[in-house]
């Protein structure tokens, strides 16, 4: 019976399995327009960037404890330049969903781990040449180095007016997670022209493109910009407030007296040494003998502290102290008024902006290809799963059927990781309460006995309650000794004591007394 329930319960388990691919594949084929597992080595079909500035080198490996591949940056302080084009570009103005995981193996001191979504060859590139400088629509992803801390999301957006394409930053984008477990980053881009950026499946940043306060630049210019023609007039009056001119300085006002003056009722101290230096030369200082006058210069005696100013009150021409002038004022100045002459701040007439534009919606170029070009000063950054889809269904069910199961064994491991740091520190701790005992000159021979069980407890931290014990009992047991000395020590004193009533005990209890400690002395009636 238990056997068969065994059974049942690992094909319900198994079936379950079964029912989460299928519905993943399902998900995967019907939404998804590109994805990206990596269960396969990237060679062949993702290119490398042939560029020389470009020399880091990428690895199709497993995830730190897990069996999922992945894309690996396998050198620090490198450039990695690499891409993967597209059956057929992907319109996106009308909305896409982005996503991708990335896990920071040795963490992420100074990198980028920042996908770009490329436009199409003709705007002038080429994968073998990918760089820095090839056209991209939307590069998303974190990046952290010095103050920069952010998960970016941008937008290269062509101004119809001008032509010219501008980048268009996220402002306030999210943090980058600081741990060192995979993490799943997920723009949306919807039709209503918000934008919705999710880590690890929760909403971190909603923003829209046409908010001229949530990118920066903002996505449509400012209708008028200034006159750059425009100059200042020379008789522009911009001061504010002046000091009033029909108010002047006071007769009694002296500017020149100064701060400090000699305070004229300090009397000489009485024993004053006018004619001692401070400073004599040093009776006991000899010129060395290697002493070079012509590389080395004229020898001078060191100066050593005059001893007679030292036990004196003072030496060398005495000064009386300064003290602060009571009439001092300093300079003047008249009170300030507003300036009836002010024409305000100057600024520059403003004229329409050529390139003002007005659109509903922000008209992204197609993505014809996925590139990561990254520099990083920290090895071990990992990609994954790399997925464009127009459903936010299937980005969510791929994330839950590849990411999530990662994810909480990571959080597991962590949470382990962290109890073993915490035992460790505590036995730490102990260790270094049990090495000073040992050096507590009580116990003698048995000091080299103790450091080994403690050694032997480092080395067997499961052991380390019954070394407790040994070592308890390798402590105790010459403290013991040593009271049972004091204790018969103390004991021998009482009892070869003379009596106060000597004259009225025989000669034979004295020595009776002496040669038998044990014996109780009896005390005689009065």
């Amino acid at each position: 019976m238990e056997e068969c329930k065994r059974k049942m319960c690992c094909l319900h388990f198994l079936c379950l399995i079964l029912i989460s691919l299928f519905a993943f594949e399902t998900y995967a084929s019907s939404g998804s327009i590109f994805y990206e597992p990596f269960d396969e080595s990237f060679e062949g079909r993702w290119i490398v960037s042939e560029n020389e500035a470009y020399s880091g080198v990428w690895n199709h490996t497993k995830s730190e404890g897990h069996e999922d591949y992945g894309l690996l940056v396998t050198e620090p302080g490198k450039k990695y330049a690499i891409v993967k084009e597209l059956t057929n570009p992907v319109g996106i103005t009308n909305g896409i969903v982005l996503q991708f995981e990335a896990r920071l193996q040795n963490g992420l001191e100074c990198g980028g781990a920042y996908l770009k979504f490329l436009r199409p060859q003709e705007s002038g590139w080429t994968p073998k040449s990918f760089d820095n400088d090839s056209p991209y629509s939307i590069m998303f992803g974190p990046d952290r180095c010095a103050s920069t801390n952010k998960v970016h999301f941008i937008i290269n957006h062509k101004n119809p007016v001008t032509g010219q394409y501008i980048e268009h930053h996220l402002i306030s984008p999210p943090l980058v997670p600081t741990d060192k477990m995979s993490h799943v980053y997920t723009a949306i881009l919807k039709p209503n022209n918000e934008v919705v950026i999710m880590i690890d499946g929760v909403e971190r940043k909603t923003a829209n493109f046409m908010t001229p306060d949530h990118f920066y630049p903002s996505l449509i210019p400012p209708k008028t910009v200034p006159d750059q023609e425009d100059k200042r007039p020379s008789d522009w009056d911009d001061v504010k407030t002046i000091f009033d001119p029909n108010v002047e300085k006071p007769d009694d006002w002296d500017e020149d007296a100064p701060m400090h003056i000699a305070d004229e009722d300090a009397v000489k101290p009485e024993g004053w040494l006018d004619d001692e230096p401070i400073e004599i030369d040093d009776p006991e200082a000899t010129k060395p003998e290697d002493w070079d006058d012509e590389e080395d210069g004229e020898w001078e005696v060191p100066k050593i502290t005059n001893p007679k100013c030292e036990n004196g009150p003072g030496c060398g021409e005495w000064k009386r102290p300064m003290i602060r002038n009571p009439n001092f004022k300093g300079k003047w100045y008249g009170p300030m008024i507003d300036n009836p002459n002010y024409m305000g701040v100057w600024k520059a007439r403003e004229i329409p902006n050529v390139a003002y534009f007005e659109v509903e919606r922000p008209n992204l170029e197609p993505v014809a290809a996925v590139g990561i070009e990254i520099l990083t000063m920290q090895n071990g950054i990992l990609f994954d799963n790399i997925l464009i889809t127009s459903d936010e269904k299937t980005a969510e069910s791929i994330r839950d059927v590849t990411w999530k199961p990662k994810f909480l064994v990571e959080t597991a491991n962590q949470k382990v990781e962290e109890q073993a740091d915490g035992l460790k520190g505590i036995q730490k701790s102990v260790f270094d309460v049990l090495y000073k005992i040992a050096d507590l000159p009580i116990l003698g021979d048995h000091k080299m006995k103790v450091v080994e069980l403690i050694e032997e407890a480092e080395k067997k931290p499961n052991l380390i309650v019954g070394i407790i014990v040994s070592l308890a009992v390798v402590i105790v047991s010459p403290l013991l000794k040593i009271l049972l000395v004091i204790k018969k020590k103390s004991v021998k004193k009482v009892n070869v004591t003379p009596k106060k009533d000597a004259g009225k005990t025989s000669s034979s209890e004295v020595g009776e007394d002496a040669g038998a400690s044990r014996k109780r002395t009896t005390r005689r009636d009065d």
